[in-house]
C-alpha cells in the first residue's frame, strides 16, 4: 500500500513537515495550499527537496467553491484553476483536489454542475492535470460521494475522477459497499481519517476532532476493504485536522501517523480475509474461496501475528529514595524478596503480584511508575511487531544467566517489557534476586488487577493506538470523571479475558503550588504532574485491610458524607456499612456483582489500590472516583501548606 499524508496534519513549516514525513517513512505527501503559500521555498525548491527526501508529491489541495455557480463566477473560477495548474507544473504534481461547493453555490442543477466540471476537466487536460472531485459532508448541494461520482460518470472525461475521503463518508453514515461499483481508474485519490463518535455539527467535528486510524471509532477497515475490492491501487493518504496534532512535535506526530497506516493496512487485510468467508448473498460479500483470500491490485501487508498478553508480569516504580515505598508495600502485605544480584533494584511480591523498586534514578527523584512487564507467548515476535509499528526499542543491559527482556517505549515514556509467560503465572527471572523464591510464602495471594497511567495531553490518542496495535489491547468506551482540577478523561484498554486492564487518564492541567515542578520540568514529562497507581486484586479485601491497618498503613481517608450517600444508594446491611466506614473502604455494585476497594496515601506521583471483585463485576468503581480525586486534592494541598 502506498502511504501518504497531508501536510495539514502536522505542526511546523513546510520544510519541517516534509523532513518529518521522510523520517517517518511515508511514500508521499499532499501539499496543503496554505503550507506552500506561507513557505519561503519556491515551488522548484519544494520539488527538489521532495526528490532528495524520496517523497512523492501526490496531491495539491484544496481547490474550493468551483461548481454550481453563475457563468461570471465560473469564468473567475476557471482563471483561478488555470493559475493553480501552472503552479502544479512547477511543483511536478499532476493531481488536484476539488471539493464540492460550500460557500458560493447558488444553482442546484446536476446538468449545470456536470457541464461546469466538464470545462474544468478539459482545462486540466490541457495542463496534464487530473482533478479528484470530493464530496464534502457539508457541501451545499453535493455532500454524498455517490452523488459526486454520478457527476464524474456523467462528465466521462479522463482527467476527472473521484476522491474518496473516509471522514466525509463515515461521518454521515453513508454505506461504503457501493464504492466497489466505482471503476478503479475513476478513483483518483483516497484519504483516510478516524474520529470519535460525537454529537455536533459535522464541520466543527471535521475541523477539530479528526484523529489517525485506530484512535477513533470509525470502521476504517471496512471502508478500506471496499476500496481494495474496487481495484484501487493508488495512495492511501491521511488527512487529519486536529488542534492537538498541530501543536505537537512534528517528527513524533509523523511517526504516530505512519504507525496508524501500518495498523490500518493490517486491519484491512484482516477484514478482507473475514469477508471472503461470507457466503454469496450475505451482505454482498465475496463467496468462500478455498484457495484463500483473493488478491487485489492494492497489496495489503500484515504484521507478525501475536496473541494478546496473558497478564501482568510486573510493575516497576523508580526512585532514588525507596524508604517510603518499602514501608508502604510492607504494610500492604508484600514480602521483600531481596535485591538483584547485579542491579540496584528490589523485588517485592504478594502471590503473583510483583513490584520492582528501581533505585537507579536521578537524585531527588520522587517515586513514579517507570515500567510494566506483560506475559506474552513469544516476546521476540511481539517485539518485532512493535518495532514494525515504529515503537522505540528500550536497551537493557544483561549479564550471563539473566533473563533477556524485549523492551519498547510507550508514548508517555513508560517502558514496556515483553516477558515469557508461564502456565502457573510464575516468572523465571525472580531467581536473580536470591535464594528461596522457588518456595514462595503461603501468605496473602494477589495479582495486578489494573494499572492507571496519566498521559500528556498531546500524546493521549497516540497512546491509545500504541497499546491497541502493539499489545493487542482493546479500547473500551471512554468516560469523563470530575475532579477538583477539572474533568479527567479515562480510557480503559483491556484483553478479552480482562487479565490485563490498563487505564489511560488524560489529566487536566494542574495548577502548581509553591515549590512544585511544572509539567515540563520532570524526567518523564508532563504526565508525572498527575498521580498514577497500581491496583492489586485480593480474595478478601476486609481481611487485607485489617491486616494492613495493624501494620500501620496510612489509608486514604474517606469522608463520612460518602458513607451516608452509599447507604442511601444501596441500603447496605448496617454492620457491613460500619465495616466499610471503619476501614476507609469504598463500594460499588452493578447487575453483575460487587466491588470493594481502598487506596493508600500517595508517595511521589504513585499510590496503590487494593480491590476485591465479587461475581462478575467488570468496572473500576467509577462512581467513587470523584471522592478519591477530591481527597487526594485536599491531601496534596495540605502537604504543601505545611512545607
Amino acid at each position: 500500500m502506498r502511504t501518504g499524508i497531508a501536510t495539514v496534519c502536522l505542526s511546523g513549516t513546510l520544510k519541517e513537515k516534509m523532513q518529518a514525513c521522510a523520517i517517518a517513512g511515508f511514500d508521499g505527501i499532499e501539499i496543503f495550499e496554505q503550507d506552500l503559500v506561507t513557505s519561503p521555498l519556491s515551488p522548484e525548491d519544494v520539488r527538489k527537496m521532495a526528490a532528495d527526501l524520496g517523497l512523492g508529491l501526490d496531491l495539491y489541495q484544496p481547490f474550493r467553491d468551483f461548481d454550481s455557480v453563475s457563468e461570471d463566477i465560473l469564468q473567475e473560477n476557471l482563471r483561478r484553476a488555470d493559475a493553480k495548474f501552472r503552479l502544479m507544473s512547477r511543483l511536478g504534481m499532476d493531481t488536484i483536489l476539488v471539493c464540492t461547493n460550500v460557500g458560493t453555490a447558488t444553482i442546484d442543477d446536476d446538468d449545470l454542475r456536470a457541464e461546469q466540471l466538464s470545462r474544468l476537466a478539459q482545462l486540466a487536460g490541457d495542463h496534464g492535470v487530473k482533478v479528484a472531485y470530493e464530496a464534502l459532508a457539508w457541501g451545499k448541494y453535493v455532500n454524498d460521494y455517490e452523488h459526486a461520482h454520478r457527476l464524474v460518470d456523467t462528465v466521462d472525461h479522463p482527467n476527472l475522477g473521484t476522491c474518496l475521503d473516509s471522514f466525509h463518508i463515515l461521518s454521515r453514515d453513508w454505506d461504503t459497499a457501493p464504492i466497489e461499483a466505482i471503476k478503479p481508474e475513476k478513483i483518483f485519490f483516497v484519504q483516510v481519517a478516524d474520529a470519535p463518535k460525537l454529537s455536533m455539527d459535522v464541520l466543527s467535528w471535521s475541523r477539530h476532532y479528526r484523529v489517525f486510524p485506530g484512535e477513533g471509532q470509525f470502521e476504517l477497515d471496512k471502508f478500506m476493504g471496499h476500496v481494495a475490492r474496487a481495484g484501487y491501487s493508488g495512495p492511501v493518504s491521511l488527512e487529519v485536522f486536529n488542534d492537538v496534532f498541530r501543536q505537537s512535535d512534528v517528527e513524533r506526530t509523523a511517526v504516530d501517523a505512519m504507525r496508524s497506516l501500518i495498523w490500518l493496512e493490517e486491519q484491512s487485510a484482516k477484514w478482507l480475509d473475514a469477508a471472503s468467508l461470507v457466503p454469496a448473498g450475505a451482505g454482498g460479500d465475496l463467496p468462500a474461496n478455498a484457495a484463500g483470500r483473493r488478491r487485489y491490485p492494492m497489496e495489503l501487508a500484515t504484521l507478525p501475528k501475536v496473541a494478546e498478553p496473558a497478564g501482568f508480569n510486573f510493575a516497576e516504580v523508580k526512585t532514588d529514595e525507596p524508604a517510603q515505598l518499602e514501608t508502604l508495600l510492607g504494610q500492604l502485605g508484600f514480602e521483600f524478596d531481596g535485591r538483584h544480584r547485579t542491579k540496584d533494584v528490589q523485588l517485592w511480591s504478594m502471590g503473583q503480584a510483583r513490584v520492582i523498586i528501581n533505585e537507579q534514578a536521578p537524585s531527588h527523584s520522587e517515586p513514579a511508575i517507570a515500567a510494566l512487564g506483560f506475559d506474552v507467548d513469544s516476546p521476540v515476535i511481539a517485539s518485532a511487531r512493535a518495532q514494525q509499528l515504529k515503537a522505540p526499542v528500550v536497551p537493557r543491559k544483561v549479564q550471563a544467566d539473566e533473563e533477556v527482556f524485549q523492551g519498547i517505549a510507550a508514548p508517555d515514556s513508560t517502558e514496556i517489557f515483553l516477558c515469557q509467560g508461564s502456565p502457573d503465572g510464575t516468572a523465571a527471572w525472580t531467581h536473580e534476586f536470591g535464594e528461596g523464591l522457588e518456595h514462595p510464602s503461603a501468605g496473602a495471594q494477589a495479582v495486578i488487577d489494573h494499572v492507571n497511567l496519566a498521559q500528556p495531553w498531546q500524546h493521549f490518542d497516540e497512546a491509545v493506538l500504541f497499546y491497541t496495535s502493539a499489545l493487542a489491547l482493546e479500547p473500551q468506551p471512554f468516560a469523563e470523571v470530575p475532579s477538583p482540577s477539572g474533568l479527567v478523561r479515562s480510557q480503559v484498554m483491556v484483553t478479552s479475558d480482562r487479565a490485563v486492564r490498563l487505564v489511560l487518564n488524560l489529566a487536566p492541567v494542574i495548577q502548581q503550588g509553591p515549590g512544585q515542578q511544572g509539567p515540563g520540568q520532570q524526567g518523564n514529562g508532563a504526565r508525572k504532574s498527575y498521580q498514577e497507581h497500581i491496583a492489586f486484586a485480593v480474595d478478601d479485601l476486609v481481611a487485607t485491610a485489617r491486616a494492613a491497618r495493624a501494620r500501620g498503613l496510612d489509608f486514604l481517608r474517606i469522608p463520612a458524607n460518602y458513607y451516608e450517600d452509599l447507604d442511601a444508594r444501596f441500603a447496605l446491611d448496617p454492620a457491613f456499612l460500619a465495616t466499610l466506614k471503619e476501614l476507609n473502604l469504598l463500594y460499588d455494585r452493578d447487575a453483575n456483582g460487587e466491588f470493594l476497594h481502598f487506596y493508600t496515601a500517595t508517595v511521589g506521583s504513585v499510590f496503590f489500590e487494593m480491590v476485591e471483585r465479587r461475581s462478575n463485576y467488570d468496572g473500576y468503581g467509577a462512581p467513587n472516583a470523584p471522592v478519591r480525586h477530591a481527597v487526594q486534592y485536599d491531601s496534596l494541598h495540605a502537604r504543601h501548606e505545611h512545607r
